[in-house]
């Protein structure tokens, strides 16, 4: 199915690595142009290589978003190489543990502008680019901001956060006919993924109960899974949908784990 993603400028952010990296990949495959957004250059460099060496396109920006420069700064710097945005997907973050017992304000606030408040900010300033060319926005969400998973407070706040504003701008944004809709991410085996489960005390065990519980094959989501239902969601393949959070996620969130 021909997507009609052929030169579309894409912003993702945290695409350097993991899920936002498979978004990447899946994009450049169907034609697209993604902007890679990350703080680590070397990590950025690596991953636009690796799509240029198939012959497909991405550029790469580096930039840390902590405050509102770096996200207006990320969508001038795309404006001022490509020309135009046609989609943007919110996916950095990090589930950094910042819970009620042991947090702190300031590990609170921090951990919302980690997760959160750049949602908020790079949709903010790509928004004249999306309305000249009726764009989708694509916000990745987890779990946490729907089923809680304790001890991290300041993740699950801004999931919830994320959920939130995907319907908001759904709405605020119809008469632009930009459309907005959130992914949500169960159990996907990614690196950040990895580095939790091997501060555990059996990995290896830990990682067989977590796929025995998911209902769907009994394994993880793949970060490939995610990225094209994120991709068909910014493709006008979807042009009736909006304001949706569609779980891929085998259906762990939802259906009954007795059935398993």
């Amino acid at each position: 199915m021909d997507l009609h993603l052929k030169d579309k400028v894409i912003i993702v952010t945290g695409g350097a690595k993991g899920i936002g990296n498979a978004i990447c990949q899946s994009l450049a495959e169907e034609g697209a142009t993604p902007v890679i957004v990350g703080r680590n250059e070397i990590d950025n460099q690596k991953a636009v290589k690796e799509i240029k060496d198939q012959n497909l396109k991405s550029i790469y920006i580096t930039a840390e978003l902590g405050g509102p420069e770096a996200s207006e700064e990320v969508v001038k710097k795309t404006v001022s190489e490509l020309g135009r945005i046609d989609g943007l997907v919110n996916n950095a973050g990090l589930n950094d543990g910042v819970s009620l017992a042991n947090g702190s304000y300031e590990a609170f606030i921090k951990s919302l502008h980690n997760s959160l408040t750049h949602y908020y900010l790079t949709a903010h300033y790509a928004l004249p680019e999306l309305i000249k060319t009726k764009g989708s926005i694509v916000n990745i969400g987890s779990k946490t901001g729907e089923t809680g998973q304790g001890g991290t407070s300041g993740y699950a706040a801004s999931n919830g956060g994320r959920n939130a504003l995907t319907r908001e701008w759904a709405v605020e944004l119809l008469k632009y006919s930009i459309r907005v809709n959130s992914v949500i991410v169960a159990e996907c085996f990614t690196p950040q993924y990895a580095d939790w489960v091997a501060t555990l005390g059996n990995p290896e065990e830990e990682l067989k109960r977590i796929n025995e519980r998911i209902p769907l094959g009994h394994r993880m989501t793949k970060p490939r899974e995610i990225a094209d239902m994120v991709t068909f969601l910014l493709s006008d393949r979807s042009s009736h949908t909006t304001g949706q959070l569609i779980h891929v996620d085998g259906g762990y969130v939802h259906l009954d784990r007795a059935i398993s």
